[in-house]
């Protein structure tokens, strides 16, 4: 790996980036909104789609492909519309740039998420109203949390030492881990600019799923909220509006809600194309729809069954995680496994660390030599 050619690279396809945005902001807003504009946008979706090719770390060139190929992407589609988050257009070219490319959103009335919705009767709609327990605040304060997470992925990157050693399903394990800590941590990173710049109050990104007491709870309210958010827009309302007219609204949810997970599914498949340039073989979209219909299963048993039964958070906290972990095991990790990315990852980090160790040393070394050569003139 040519660390220097690839942050070169880089920079390079997020310069590009931010001028197709531009364009976004100063032409194709004086566009008129529908099909005319969404034209106007066509080529920049395409370029985006692009760029990451240009990158072959995975850590650079995957988080880039999730911004720009989904994120940004999908922002775009919605503003061809004047709807979403990028409409009506902010008052700053900057604040256009942060809000269209970044991971954040910024934070307002909640509305009802796409994963909420299914199957709510009337009577249920009324217990909702109730204050909702189903996502308590984490007993140890964020602040701390976030370097006891640092901490953690520090020692999963230190087991990787010891990876001849370990089983298959324990790496795994810490492979689950391992992404669950890094994505939270370099999504907060990625917003911390626009919180401290701008001074926008955002949405989390991630609200400690590992406390999910449903996969609707784990889905809809904890996992990587803001592809929840934007799903929502352009997937699952189309979807439900459209099946509204031919089957009434509360059964409309149904198709919504798969084609929701069937979307992500997709989306995925083509961000492990950019990982791996290997051709999909959809087991990753089978995962994404098996839990999908897992999750209108559960909504409808628990709208059955109401309070007459329900299990403790210490049992169903667990059995979620645990659901989560084991089928992603047979469909949502092969395909990386197969083509060799998480070897790649784990020899990148270790790239990345040697690399900044050196660095540290030899600034080290330099400051040690000034500091003598100060004491020898004095």
């Amino acid at each position: 790996m040519d660390g220097e050619n690839e942050i070169n690279n880089f920079v390079q396809v997020w310069v590009l980036a931010i001028t197709c945005l531009s364009y976004c902001y100063y032409i194709a807003s004086r566009i008129p909104a529908g099909f005319s504009r969404l034209l106007s946008l066509l080529p920049i979706i395409y370029v985006f789609s692009i760029l990451p090719l240009k990158l072959t770390t995975i850590h650079l060139g995957g988080f880039t492909a999730f911004l720009l190929v989904w994120l940004a992407n999908f922002k775009l589609l919605l503003y061809a519309f004047d709807q979403g988050p990028l409409s009506p257009p902010p008052p700053k070219l900057f604040h256009f740039i942060s809000i269209a490319c970044l991971p954040i959103k910024i934070k307002q009335e909640p509305p009802a998420n796409c994963i909420d919705e299914p199957f709510k009767t009337q009577s249920h709609q009324i217990k909702k109203q109730k204050p909702e327990k189903s996502c308590p605040n984490p007993p140890i304060p964020r602040s701390i949390l976030l370097p006891i997470k640092l901490v953690l992925l520090f020692m999963i990157f230190h087991a990787y030492t010891y990876k001849q050693y370990l089983h298959e399903n324990v790496l795994l394990v810490l492979y689950c881990c391992h992404t669950y800590l890094q994505l939270e941590i370099t999504l907060a990173v990625c917003a911390a600019p626009a919180r401290a710049i701008f001074g926008f109050e955002l949405e989390p990104q991630f609200n400690e799923p590992y406390l999910a007491t449903s996969l609707q709870d784990f889905w809809g309210r904890r996992w990587n909220l803001m592809v929840t958010s934007i799903l929502r827009p352009t997937v699952y309302n189309p979807i439900r509006n459209i099946f509204t007219r031919i089957i009434g609204r509360t059964w409309a949810q149904i198709p919504a809600v798969i084609a929701a997970f069937a979307v992500s599914g997709l989306m995925h498949e083509i961000i492990y194309y950019y990982l791996t340039c290997a051709p999909p073989t959809w087991e990753v979209t089978s995962f994404f729809v098996l839990h999908g219909m897992c999750l209108i299963v559960e909504v409808a048993l628990k709208t059955a069954l109401t309070d007459r039964w329900q299990l403790h958070p210490a049992v169903s906290r667990p059995l979620v995680v645990v659901f989560v972990a084991f089928t992603s095991f047979g469909s949502f990790w092969p395909p990386l496994l197969r083509n060799g990315a998480d070897e790649r990852v784990i020899n990148e980090l270790f790239s990345f660390a040697n690399v900044a160790k050196n660095k540290l040393f030899s600034n080290f070394q330099s400051t040690k030599i000034i500091l003598s050569g100060d004491r020898i003139e004095s």
